[in-house]
């Protein structure tokens, strides 16, 4: 299993950590009722932070699209059939996954797909195993609260006003922030950060805020951190505090020091 390059904390070795954000659009419910998958989108992370590696395609799903399923995603048949079929693309697909864990949004859904498409061309299934369903995680965290995607995005202010239409690379860029908020946000900058991420402006390196923050307003009501030294007054109001504890217990220490020295 190859999940990523060896890093270095303090002289111990330690293997980083890749997961990959994945969703799925398709022509309807049911792959056995002769649903086809029309759009893989996936992104990468590698110790929680998202590297800017992604992994889209388009796919023929040699049949037609019915009304319900273009009125979600907007793709057409017309735009379809100019694309690789499945069996053509699976191997590209396959090893950007590679046996990485899969972050997915309602992974029950996708996951029928990607098998049962996995399984007409007589190749092994994904294990179910490898599936972290943020639906689960999102209802167990928030019970009773709405838990779809656009409700997570508004839950944790992150900006998905360009969703007007779903969109598998689209919908995993927003899965993947709302996924580490709810784990708990990015890791900040003093992070397992492999030497060879990329650090461009487009494949995001390690920062000190999540993708969630640097799209909220400035008047989100954050307040600024404030100086960590104490001014003089709180330092002569603690002096005076001291003094008027009767016979504290760190004196008992001092005094011995002094008389060890």
């Amino acid at each position: 299993m190859v999940i990523g390059p060896v890093l270095m904390l303090k002289g111990v070795i330690m293997d980083s950590v890749r997961e990959i954000v994945l969703d799925t659009e398709t022509t309807g419910l049911d792959p056995f009722k002769g649903d086809r998958l029309v759009e893989i989108g996936c992104l990468e992370l590698i110790n929680h932070l998202i590297t800017g590696k992604t992994f889209h395609i388009y796919i023929n799903p040699e049949r037609d699209m019915p009304e319900e399923a273009y009125r979600i995603h907007g793709l057409s048949i017309d735009f379809l059939s100019k694309h690789p079929t499945f069996d053509q693309q699976a191997e590209a697909f396959l090893a950007f996954i590679d046996d990485s864990p899969l972050v997915i949004h309602n992974a029950s859904f996708d996951m029928k797909f990607l098998n049962a498409e996995l399984r007409w061309l007589n190749k092994p299934e994904i294990p179910m195993s490898r599936a972290i369903d943020t639906l689960d995680i999102a209802r167990k965290k928030f019970p009773g609260a709405p838990a779809s995607l656009d409700a997570l995005c508004r839950r944790y202010g992150i900006d998905n006003s360009n969703r007007t239409l779903h969109g598998a690379l689209l919908d995993s860029e927003l899965l993947a922030d709302v996924y580490l908020e709810l784990i708990g946000g990015k890791q900040p900058g003093l992070t397992l950060q492999p030497s060879n991420m990329p650090s461009s402006d487009a494949q995001l390196s390690c920062t000190a805020t999540t993708a969630a923050d640097e799209r909220k307003s400035e008047g989100s009501g954050i307040r600024t951190l404030r100086p960590h030294a104490a001014s003089a007054a709180e330092l002569e109001a603690h002096q005076a505090f001291i003094a008027g504890i009767k016979s504290p217990i760190w004196s008992i220490y001092q005094h011995a020091d002094n008389n060890a020295e």
